[in-house]
């Protein structure tokens, strides 16, 4: 799917936005924005429903899923591998659906996968690809090669499966496929990254034993997702023994195919929902979930701490400013996705932030900590990393450039920024197809920009 150009919007001061090649000048919100805003599929219940579907045991239909460059590199990975995945009319605002036709058991072929910057495709589809016939390269993006893999390798060598990775642990590497996978019991460190455990446990009841495995070292980060990839195998038919903390048990079993809807993506939804505290406005958000695995449910709390109010109605969930935007002391280790969202928010707080709990983050598309400190500190603010997250002190911003690091969130956090602070221009807002190509329009038609 095509994203929308980088240079596409106006801001609100009239600036031509051709000023810098490459940069988006951030739409500068005159009044308090006021809009009601509906988000793409969720990235991460797309993947793996995609990955599902190309293991199960018949035809499934994703309804109103994501259409981006993670989940178009997922589609790839998976037609490579073998899977039917086609494209029919569907109701949902944001692209037709998917129909998948299963990966033939024990396909045979050879390919390269394009992994791009997506921690899916790198970290999910290698299980997959080991259960087919044949060697199967893994590369991405420049920035891919420096995200952390070790642990899936491993995983994979110590279920007997051939990987050779030059001894990087990292990205490029290739799997020698031999139809199978033996499963059984293993013990991983996924503390850098919480899909390791859930790539296992996608394919885990295609293997020969099933698979027992144990998580061993640091706490895990972001368990909300390991719960989202847990809940959806029991949707489609697989048991998953959760009962021990950090242990899961996966009998082998068929993978029924299936017919889901898949809930928008709520950690996208934050950028707009902060635009109301941002602004002293209000933003809501339609049939936002009652009951949801995706860890932007976490907006509830993380915008009251703000000092905003969050009210849920009718499946609406309604953000409103509060008196004024103050500070917070935040451990946002299940939901650490959101911190640039957060950080940016706190850049504008009139009291001082901390935010704890996501060092691990420095291995996200970017070393997202260094990244969010030099962005802020560039734009005038007051932020240093600590062992674990960031601290932010109040100060006066001004306008310049926040760079994105080719990182979406990156981009959607200068975006906010931008909404308080005249002359913000944000370096390579295409980015922000990585999840939601949709965005920067999105985002004009919430603050009332002209195109």
């Amino acid at each position: 799917m095509t994203s929308l150009p980088a240079d596409a919007a106006v801001p609100a001061d009239g600036r031509s936005a051709a000023t810098v090649p490459g940069h988006w000048p951030a739409p500068r919100a005159a009044e308090p924005v006021r809009a009601t805003v509906s988000v793409p599929a969720s990235k991460s219940l797309t993947n793996r429903y995609l990955v599902l579907a190309a293991l199960a045991d018949a035809p499934s239909r994703l309804r109103a899923p994501l259409h981006s460059r993670d989940s178009d590199l997922m589609v790839q990975a998976l037609r490579q591998l073998g899977a039917t995945i086609t494209e029919v009319p569907g109701d949902g605002r944001f692209g037709p659906d998917f129909t998948v036709g299963p990966i033939a058991h024990g396909q045979h072929g050879s390919a390269t996968i394009d992994c791009g910057l997506a921690g899916t495709v790198m970290r999910f589809v290698p299980p997959v690809a080991a259960l087919g016939s044949g060697r199967f390269t893994f590369d991405g993006d420049p920035h891919a090669r420096k995200r952390p893999m070790g642990t899936i390798i491993e995983a994979l060598r110590s279920l007997g499966v051939a990987v050779d990775d030059g001894g990087r642990g990292s990205l490029p590497f290739s799997i020698d496929a031999t139809g199978s996978v033996a499963g059984g019991r293993l013990v991983i460190d996924a503390s850098a990254s919480s899909q390791f455990v859930s790539a296992l446990l996608l394919a885990a009841a295609r293997f020969e034993e099933g698979l027992e495995l144990e998580h061993s070292g640091k706490p895990m980060p972001s368990l909300p997702h390991v719960e989202m990839t847990i809940e959806v195998l029991r949707q489609v038919g697989v048991d998953v023994d959760s009962s021990v903390k950090d242990r899961w048990r996966v009998p082998p079993s068929a993978i029924r195919g299936f017919d889901v809807r898949i809930e928008q993506d709520l950690s996208n939804a934050g950028p707009f929902l902060a635009a109301a505290l941002a602004t002293g406005g209000t933003v809501r958000v339609p049939d936002w979930p009652e009951r949801t695995t995706q860890g932007g449910d976490h907006w509830r709390t993380i915008l009251t701490a703000f000092g905003g109010r969050v009210d849920a109605a009718d499946g609406t969930l309604s953000v409103s400013a509060g008196p004024q935007l103050q500070g917070v002391d935040l451990d946002l280790s299940e939901a650490s996705e959101l911190a640039p969202t957060v950080a940016a928010l706190a850049a504008l707080a009139s009291t001082p932030s901390r935010l704890r709990g996501i060092a691990h983050i420095r291995g996200h598309e970017t070393d997202r900590l260094a990244a969010l400190a030099a962005e802020i500190n560039g734009l005038g603010g007051s932020a240093r990393e600590t062992e674990d997250g960031l601290i932010i002190e109040p100060a006066q911003l001004h306008g310049g450039v926040f760079h994105s690091y080719a990182d979406h969130r990156m981009a959607t956090a200068g975006a906010i920024i931008g909404l308080a602070v005249d002359g913000v221009e944000v370096e390579d807002i295409g980015c922000t197809a990585k999840t939601m190509p949709e965005f920067p329009q999105l985002w004009r038609d919430m603050v009332g920009a002209p195109a």
